[in-house]
C-alpha cells in the first residue's frame, strides 16, 4: 500500500512540475521598443474589423489582427472591440471574469504603440 501511494504521490508532482516548466518555456516573449509610436484613438478606430484589428487596453496600443483567429473562443467576440478602447474587455471579458495572466502575457506580443492621452 505504501509503495502505491508513494507512486502516485510521485507522478502527481511530476505531472504538476511537467505543467509549470511547460508554461514557463512557453510564455511569449516581452518586446520592449526603444521608442513606441503614439497613436490617436481615431487611428485606432480606422481599424475595426477582424480583418484589421487594433485595439487601446490600459493607453496602449495593440494590432490584434494576427491573434483573431487563434482567439480560443469564436473571433466574433473580439469584432466588437477592434478600433476600440478596449481595457473593458480584457477585464472582464465582457462578463465579469478577467483574462488570465498568460493573456495579458501574450497580448505584449502584439504592442505597436501607446494611446496618445486626452488633451481636454
Amino acid at each position: 500500500m505504501n509503495r502505491l501511494v508513494y507512486t502516485v504521490f510521485v507522478f502527481f508532482w511530476g505531472g504538476i512540475a511537467t505543467l509549470l516548466i511547460v508554461h514557463w518555456l512557453s510564455a511569449p516573449p516581452v518586446r520592449v521598443p526603444a521608442e513606441l509610436p503614439t497613436f490617436t484613438l481615431d487611428e485606432v478606430a480606422e481599424h475595426d474589423s477582424l480583418d484589421d484589428c487594433w485595439m487601446a487596453i490600459r493607453g496602449k496600443v495593440y494590432d490584434l489582427t494576427e491573434y483573431v483567429p487563434e482567439h480560443p473562443t469564436s473571433p466574433r467576440v473580439l469584432e466588437r472591440w477592434c478600433g476600440r478602447e478596449a481595457t473593458e474587455g480584457m477585464e472582464t471579458k465582457g462578463i465579469g471574469r478577467p483574462h488570465s495572466r498568460y493573456a495579458w502575457e501574450l497580448l505584449e506580443k502584439y504592442l505597436i504603440g501607446r494611446l496618445e492621452a486626452d488633451r481636454h
